[in-house]
């Protein structure tokens, strides 16, 4: 149960063994950084050394980390893979000055503390802290316990995400589900795959709501212009949206929107490529799914709880600010160009031209990042169903020859030309025996500008990434968007931004050796 004020949350749990104690300190753990203050109270024999020592031990990552009682030493420090631990005991403290000269300020600098008896230092005790009381549960004095957190200051939000989080596993049937983290993509997103002790397995997802942002243009930061989801809530709309198409987008076993979690069903982890690049046959799939639902009068809203949700149009400002990214990160950061006033008008005014052909025509679901790290391989589904699809909470109302070219432009794998030529007569050749007055030429057009786009935008997003970002492993796939980018400016259609590119940033158009065709991680 957790209760909360403008100052403070309080979450209070019952530990019915010591072993949930141990537990307890872990998911407490968890949710730790470098600099916060713990303190832990309560009378003789109510399991401070055991919750103290739990914690340690599940930082440290060694369950047999020797944890002495620093009664004695009033100060131990731990080195662990992330930050250093001070544990301290305070009893023998008569005043907050005393700390100076056991070296405390240097001691903690950059450290978690985790303090005993902290009240013997009173009104010296910080703002932002937690607090963990622990007691002798009345209805079983032997073994049981109740621990009472409490979060002050800026604790207070972590306290109450933190109960959110346990309150939804127990509701999806995980509450003692072991939590491995899997490796990230570019976005905030985090995911842990849970394993119950049935052998039942899910995915927990945090989407966290996106941080204030500086306004770019228009009074809006670039993620509203951009069209990008603001928190988890267009994920769950679209999951289900999708879901009822026939899409196998996974299944949402329990969702806290408020709080931007979701426990999902777990679509495993069979890949669309291989070492020496994309599954043919899986591709094929793949595009057949696109030509489908492309072929489908999809609605421009859908369902979400009690209202609607309406799907955003990938409008002309969101695929130029996009596209400005390129001059904005990738020339200064990657090609070591400034980009004069008027070559950026000249940019501006070039894209404008381009992608106004293609905004607001043949219209339907964009997903955006139809690609191979974001679909899954269900050998055992039949059909169309075999294509697991995640990642679409940034779906707009576009052209559909977007997602043909982020499938087909793999930023992550090479696919080679006779195989997106393949692929592009397997798509046109399903659309076309749908519908009849499908266009073809009008089609490969805008795959072309779109494709062109969608390389432009990357280039300034993975330079982002690494100046901005410190994730520096996307610079290794820029030579294969590079590629993507010269091959599509090759179209009649694009002419006057390849001469844009000649002249400002011939970099891009230079013959450099071909991109790797193995899978990249990122």
């Amino acid at each position: 149960m957790a209760s909360q004020t403008a100052s403070q949350a309080v979450w209070s749990v019952l530990l019915p063994s010591p072993d949930d104690t141990v537990r307890f300190a872990a998911r407490i753990a968890d949710f730790l950084r470098a600099g916060d203050l713990v303190t832990l109270s309560g009378d003789l024999g109510v399991g401070k050394t055991t919750f103290a020592r739990a914690l340690v031990r599940h930082l440290a990552g060694d369950p047999e980390l020797e944890v002495p009682s620093p009664t004695f030493t009033l100060m131990q420090l731990y080195d662990t893979a992330s930050f250093p631990v001070v544990h301290a005991d305070l009893y023998r403290i008569r005043s907050a000055s005393e700390l100076a000269e056991l070296g405390w300020d240097e001691a903690s600098d950059g450290a978690l503390l985790l303090v005993e008896w902290a009240e013997r230092i009173g009104d010296a005790l910080p703002e932002d802290r937690l607090d963990v009381t622990l007691s002798i549960d009345a209805d079983d004095p032997e073994t049981a316990r109740t621990a009472v957190v409490t979060g002050y200051g800026h604790f207070s939000a972590r306290i109450a995400q933190t109960q959110a989080v346990e309150s939804l596993l127990e509701r999806a049937g995980f509450a003692d589900a072991d939590r491995a983290y899997l490796t990230g993509d570019a976005s905030t997103r985090a995911y842990e795959r849970l394993t119950a002790e049935d052998g039942r397995t899910a995915l927990f997802m945090t989407s966290p709501p996106r941080a204030d942002a500086p306004v770019l243009r228009f009074g809006k930061p670039y993620h509203e212009i951009a069209r990008l989801a603001g928190d988890i809530r267009p994920f769950l709309a679209m999951d289900a949206a999708l879901r009822q198409q026939g899409v196998s987008a996974p299944e949402v076993y329990a969702a806290d929107a408020q709080h931007g979690i979701a426990i999902i069903e777990d679509l495993g982890s069979e890949p669309f490529v291989e070492e020496n690049g994309p599954i043919a046959e899986r591709y094929l799939e793949a595009v057949a799914l696109l030509a489908r639902l492309h072929a489908t009068a999809l609605p421009a809203s859908v369902p979400q709880g009690e209202g609607a949700y309406s799907i955003p149009p990938y409008d002309l400002d969101a695929l130029l600010v996009e596209a400005e990214l390129v001059v904005d990160w990738y020339a200064p950061n990657v090609a070591k160009i400034a980009i004069p006033a008027s070559g950026r008008n000249a940019f501006t005014s070039i894209c404008t031209r381009l992608f106004g052909e293609v905004v607001g025509r043949d219209t339907t679901w964009t997903l955006r990042d139809f690609h191979s790290p974001n679909l899954i391989w269900l050998e055992r589904r039949e059909g169309l169903a075999r294509v697991g699809v995640i990642d679409f909470q940034d779906c707009v109302l576009g052209h559909p020859a977007y997602d043909v070219a982020a499938l087909l432009q793999d930023a992550r794998v090479t696919v080679p030309d006779a195989l997106e030529l393949k692929l592009l007569g397997a798509y046109a050749q399903l659309r076309g025996s749908m519908d009849p007055n499908f266009d073809m030429a009008g089609f490969v057009r805008a795959y072309a500008i779109l494709g062109a786009q969608r390389a432009t935008k990357i280039l300034g997003i993975f330079a982002r990434l690494d100046k901005r970002d410190g994730k520096p492993q996307y610079l290794a796939m820029l030579p294969r968007i590079e590629g993507y980018l010269t091959k599509g400016l090759a179209h009649p259609a694009l002419g006057e931004l390849r001469g844009w590119y000649e002249t400002y940033m011939p970099r891009v158009v230079s013959p450099r050796a071909p991109a790797s065709p193995q899978r990249e991680s990122a």
